[in-house]
């Protein structure tokens, strides 16, 4: 059982600091007021849980030392979370009642302390979650008795937000036979779109050709381009280029080999913008959508009759893939951090996702219903049909581990 405590800061709330966090209250430094530990500096706070049962202890806490026995009730408050999805731009969802425990309701702050009692908030289980929600227990003042102490309205709620370390298995494609095409059943039109894809690198390969080719994708006939390679003409052998459909964009991030990373690229009419774990990182100016009827992964076409000094050989990504998705839409840096370990299939302006981790088998499923699922062993490789299926390769280890 792993026990995280909620630490008290001691640190009395200025006017500057409550204008930073919302408060309209007028603040009377002669009167002691009462919040829940920590809201002072954010009340959203990062609940880690990687096994059942997960504890995190919750305080209330006064400006000052208490000259009575003060007792503060809790109460789990749903609609405080909804307030705060609207007042935020957020999509947090309330942790389902069957997922956690809580023991009790009151705390106590005694006399001459500052501090209450704690309250314990018990994650039991995770098997109501749907996989890309990211869910909160929001814990709020309800009442306040003895002091005659009023409750500070911008500290007095937290939100718990729940982090579940996920295990998943990949798809390692560092075996270049892998590589190839998958067409889809129809094309889709893109004015506006986002792809996203999770990549770990356990090394850059040898030679003198420092490419490595990860993935692109477009129409059939390869008119529009969307290619994302590391060490590209020159570059640095570990930086990332986006050939997007309005010029070359290099990533200022350096990737570290031995690292999961998710990698976004964005259109929204104007801008095409690359992602590194949902932080901004580079981006363009540009006025060209794209379309989608053809995903490749790795560099399937060869050159010269020798495979062996073939451009999946001398461009070859060895490493792993997973979290593939498409959308018709923009996402923002905010919606793209929250889907870092996986997205809920049902988000609006999902066209595609391949999650990559049935961990068996040569199909990947497309999670969002819309059809289009991956077969391996009718990929496409210079426009003809392959069965690639001998060279899919899954992997599960320590390294395969996210925290939402």
């Amino acid at each position: 059982m792993k026990r995280k405590i909620y630490s008290l800061s001691l640190l009395l709330l200025t006017a500057m600091g409550m204008l930073l966090n919302g408060c309209k209250d007028s603040f009377d430094f002669d009167k002691e007021v009462i919040l829940v530990t920590g809201t002072d500096a954010n009340p959203l706070v990062r609940f880690v849980v990687e096994e059942m049962p997960s504890n995190f202890i919750v305080t209330a806490s006064a400006t000052g030392k208490v000259k009575e026995d003060i007792t503060v009730k809790f109460a789990v408050d749903n609609e405080a979370l909804e307030r705060y999805n609207a007042a935020n731009g957020t999509n947090y969802f309330p942790a389902p009642a069957s997922t956690y425990s809580i023991d009790g309701s009151d705390v106590v702050i005694k006399a001459g302390t500052a501090s209450s009692t704690g309250l314990t908030v018990s994650i039991v289980s995770t098997e109501e979650f749907v996989d890309g929600r990211t869910y909160i227990v929001p814990l709020t003042i309800q009442s306040v008795s003895g002091g005659d102490l009023r409750v500070l309205d911008a500290s007095k709620t937290l939100f718990l937000r729940l982090s579940r370390i996920i295990s998943f298995p990949s798809l390692d494609i560092s075996n270049y036979n892998f590589y190839g095409n998958y067409y889809a059943p129809e094309e889709v039109d893109l004015p506006t779109y986002t792809f996203e894809i999770k990549a770990y690198i356990n090394q850059w390969h040898p030679g003198s050709n420092p490419i490595s080719r990860l993935c692109n994708f477009g129409p059939l006939d390869e008119s529009i381009t969307n290619g994302l390679r590391f060490g590209e003409h020159g570059q640095d052998i570990n930086s990332l280029q986006w050939v997007s459909p309005g010029g070359g964009l290099i990533s200022s991030t350096r990737f570290n080999t031995g690292q999961w990373y998710t990698i976004s690229v964005t259109f929204n009419g104007s801008t095409y913008t690359m992602y590194v774990d949902g932080v901004k990182d580079a981006e363009l100016a540009g006025d060209k959508g794209t379309k989608f009827q053809r995903l490749e992964l790795g560099m399937s076409w060869y050159e010269g009759a020798n495979p062996g000094n073939s451009h999946p050989n001398y461009q070859r990504f060895l490493g792993r893939i997973a979290e593939v998705r498409l959308w018709n839409r923009a996402l923002s840096s905010s919606e793209l951090q929250l889907g870092i370990c996986g997205v809920d299939p049902e988000s609006p302006g999902l066209v595609a996702y391949w999650k990559m981790n049935e961990g068996e088998g040569t199909i990947f499923k497309d999670a969002s219903g819309n059809g289009f699922d991956i077969d391996w062993s009718k990929s496409y490789q210079m426009d003809t049909e392959r069965d690639k299926s001998s060279y899919v390769n899954w992997v599960l280890d320590d390294a395969n581990k996210c925290a939402n």
